[in-house]
């Protein structure tokens, strides 16, 4: 998605994904959606050790995500990467948002806000479910491509998550506006939280003003 033009001076309202507007992770869902359930739960006792290692703090998030993406999704052409993202936006994800979160995202939609979806997951299906649900912008992580259109893991860039979300915020300009929103609902969205006016984390069953 392209990003807003510059003059456009109405609010707008940045939303984490994953355990903001769903109930939890759905990268792990989307992987088991691609391989099916035989091969994801094989391959899921391979990575054991990455993934004990990364809930111990021993592994940075971002390499711990490109082991698990490199596993899974190593060889697949981006086109048919981007279909099982549009199945997956239309078949999983609606049995998985939370009702709290989307509608905070209706509410803003209703005042003709701009909202934005900012994530660590992946764009492949993030963009087909974004689009579904009327936001402006997608701001998330994006694999990288072979020159063939296969990909092998690793991730454009760098993780969209905690200081890259915010990077990213301030290079597109659109936390310039004249009055700016954000939704989260971990320590990897504080960073955009304290980009914004209002501020928003979700905890113990609602939403609340950040004190961060």
């Amino acid at each position: 998605m392209n990003q807003l033009p510059e003059f456009d001076t109405r609010p707008v309202a940045f939303f984490d994904f994953d355990g903001t507007l769903t109930t939890g992770d759905t990268l792990m869902p989307f992987l088991k959606f691609v391989v099916g359930k035989p091969t994801y739960y094989a391959k899921l006792a391979l990575l054991s050790p990455v993934l004990g290692a990364y809930y111990a703090k021993l592994l940075r998030n971002d390499i711990a995500k490109q082991i698990v993406l490199k596993q899974y999704l190593g060889g697949y052409h981006i086109d048919e990467l981007f279909r099982f993202g549009e199945r997956f936006s239309e078949e999983v994800i609606p049995t998985m948002l939370r009702l709290e979160g989307m509608e905070r995202l209706r509410w803003h939609q209703a005042q003709g806000h701009e909202c934005v979806l900012v994530s660590a997951s992946m764009n492949v299906y993030l963009e087909s479910w974004a689009k579904r649900e009327r936001f402006s912008d997608v701001i998330c992580t994006a694999l990288e491509v072979g020159q063939k259109g296969h990909v092998s893991g690793k991730i454009q860039g760098k993780n969209c998550h905690g200081d890259e979300k915010a990077r990213r915020i301030v290079v597109s300009k659109l936390n310039s506006r004249r009055l700016t929103y954000a939704y989260g609902d971990s320590k990897g969205d504080w960073p955009m939280l304290k980009l914004v006016d209002h501020g928003f984390v979700f905890e113990r069953g609602a939403f609340s003003v950040s004190s961060i």
